[in-house]
């Protein structure tokens, strides 16, 4: 049988597909080329690398595979039939994690949640079956970078979505080839460097039958197409004065944005739910998205949690108080955090249920604890770094300039050596230390890992409706019935306690 075509992108392939006129704002201009902006360069050339992994003959067998269409794309954007497609998706996520040390999130594995599951049963969105079939060969093929927009902006939302029309994304006209849509989205995260973004409503919207069919919208949108608009907030990368000083945040700086959508033209075949309120609000929980992206989350958390422990260990040992017996136990608590995550991720391969189209999806009242306890990782993580590692972070050079002058070298060399090393492997141990932690970029990562799952409440709503899904609320209850039943006002009421 003949090898399938190999229609992924390299590295090259992918940036040239960025310069396709989007428009994209920060800091008060248009970017003309995001993959040569320094707000966006370097975040593009780490995508970039990613592709190139694909290529790659040491890394291709883990990265790629075949799907029951014949077509060759990375393991996760197809869908998984057993627990060992899980698991073969999981090893490909956390491949191309260790690449950005687990800091880069939104790769284009996470979009794969959805359309991985869109491919095996496309019907499901009828009368638009035929998009979902376009759309994930098409997506498949060439392994497409897709980001995407749930979340209305932080705007009256006292209010109904339907009374929210000057805000809130909806259809505007319908004509004959497609839709007119208007309104805006966030969290757009790394989306000036991705091919498209979906637009659907998240979990917790409400959409009232007979008023808000307007918004009852499921589409893909590519970025370049007239009316869409990316606002980037600052951007770390181009605060980063060099590689020395900010190793992460000069690469791996993921821009969030809102995404404007100006009068946008969307053809039929980009559209998958229309007008309809039932579906726009099903999705999520039916299309296998929640529990396929924890999978994709949770293994990012893993590798990020790998490269925190290890961090810590060197700073500890660089202070010279890695023996101390405190601190021995402090690192003990990342690593058994880490441990759980990993565990978690097994979990969600090996405990299955049925997904669209006869795929498997893992569990969902599993696939919540990632995003339950998977908020609190990485803030204790920055917690027993600033209070085992003091303030050692703190008081390093202000750049690499420093360390090459003449002058101040010898200085520098006495007073700022490890307990380890030399000056310039502790500054440089302790500035990256700060990159992942302590700097803007770090805090960014922070309210990232408690937000991005969705609010506190809902997250744990999640929790208690998904276990009420899966009968474990009933079990439990029966549990305390068996309870109550061994025993009354008389005595024991059964049971060996009798005679």
């Amino acid at each position: 049988m003949d090898a399938p075509a190999n229609n992924v992108l390299t590295g090259e392939q992918y940036l040239e597909s960025l310069r396709d006129g989007r428009e994209v704002w920060i800091d008060g201009e248009r970017v003309a080329d995001v993959t040569s902006h320094p707000a966006f360069r370097n975040a593009a050339r780490s995508v970039a690398r990613l592709y190139d992994a694909m290529h790659d003959p040491g890394q291709r067998d883990v990265l790629l595979a075949e799907d029951r269409h014949g077509i060759l794309t990375h393991r996760f954007f197809m869908p998984s039939y057993d627990s060992q497609d899980l698991l073969d998706s999981r090893d490909a996520i956390a491949s191309w994690s260790r690449m950005s040390y687990g800091y880069m999130g939104r790769t284009p594995d996470y979009k794969a949640s959805f359309m991985a599951t869109l491919g095996a049963d496309p019907d499901w969105y009828e009368p638009f079956g035929d998009s979902g079939r376009r759309w994930y060969r098409k997506y498949a093929e060439s392994v497409l970078f897709l980001n995407h927009v749930l979340i209305n902006p932080p705007i009256d939302r006292h209010r109904a979505v339907h009374e929210v029309e000057d805000v809130y994304v909806h259809v505007v006209a319908e004509r004959d080839g497609g839709m007119v849509v208007r309104g805006a989205k966030m969290l757009a995260t790394g989306s000036a460097l991705t091919h498209a973004t979906f637009v659907a409503q998240n979990s917790a919207v409400e959409l009232q039958e007979g008023k808000a069919e307007d918004y009852a919208l499921c589409f893909i949108v590519p970025m370049a197409s007239p009316g869409v608009k990316l606002i980037s907030r600052a951007s770390y990368e181009a605060k980063a004065t060099s590689p020395f000083d900010a190793p992460l945040s000069a690469r791996f700086d993921e821009n969030d944005a809102v995404i404007v959508f100006d009068d946008v033209f969307v053809p039929w075949e980009d559209v998958l739910v229309y007008r309809d309120v039932r579906k726009a609000t099903a999705f999520y929980a039916q299309s296998g998205f929640m529990p396929r992206y924890t999978l994709q989350s949770g293994t990012r958390l893993a590798v990020k949690l790998d490269f925190l422990c290890g961090l810590l260990a060197r700073g500890l040992k660089a202070n010279g108080t890695d023996g101390f017996r405190g601190v021995q136990a402090q690192l003990g608590e990342l690593m058994g955090w880490r441990n759980l995550i990993w565990a978690l991720t097994s979990t969600l391969c090996h405990e299955t249920q049925s997904g669209p189209g006869g795929s498997v999806i893992p569990k969902l009242e599993y696939a919540v604890l990632i995003r339950q306890f998977g908020t609190q990782a990485f803030g204790l993580a920055r917690q027993i770094f600033t209070e085992q590692l003091g303030g050692a972070p703190l008081v390093v050079p202000s750049s690499a300039q420093d360390l090459l002058s003449e002058e101040l070298r010898p200085t520098l060399d006495r007073y700022y050596r490890g307990s380890d090393g030399d000056a310039h492997d502790r500054i440089k141990l302790f500035k990256l230390i700060w990159d992942a932690v302590g700097s803007e970029f770090g805090d960014r990562h922070a309210w990232y890992e408690v937000n991005y799952s969705g609010n506190q409440e809902q997250i744990r709503l999640d929790t208690l409706r998904f276990s009420g899904i899966g009968g474990i609320t009933a079990g439990q209850q029966e549990l305390v019935d068996a309870c109550l039943a061994d025993y009354d006002l008389d005595g024991w009421a059964r049971g060996p306690w009798t005679s």
